[in-house]
């Protein structure tokens, strides 16, 4: 069974970055499509990024383009948020979330594995 395991979160300050991770031990992320999503107290979830498992299809919320990218890294089997000039309001639970399909979604339903979250904090 995949599991994802996020991390990376921390307390950051307005302006700042913040590079998170999602690996899959045992497993080989490669094979999969990614998804990073977020939820914000009293908020919905919502989706940031996606990246398809061949890397064709690379996605990222209005809200966050410009500042974020995503990325595999190969060699450690991990895919990453990059997250740049951070902003009170991505303050958020981060979440990244796996499909053996090749797309890339903001579907929740289109993903089979979830991990736990990890907490980013922008704040001064």
């Amino acid at each position: 069974q995949l599991q994802l395991v996020e991390s990376g979160g921390a307390l950051v300050q307005p302006g700042g970055s913040l590079r998170i991770s999602c690996a899959a031990p045992g497993f080989t992320l490669e094979s999969y499509s990614i998804g990073w999503f977020r939820q914000a107290p009293g908020k919905e979830r919502e989706g940031v990024s996606c990246l398809s498992r061949t890397g064709g299809n690379i996605d990222y919320a209005n809200s966050v383009k410009g500042r974020f990218t995503i990325s595999r890294d190969i060699a450690k089997n991990t895919v990453n948020l990059q997250m740049n000039n951070l902003k009170s309001e991505d303050t958020a639970v981060y979440y990244c979330a796996a499909s053996g399909d090749n797309y890339c979604s903001y579907f929740e339903p289109s993903y089979d594995y979830w991990g736990q979250g990890t907490q980013v904090t922008v704040s001064s």
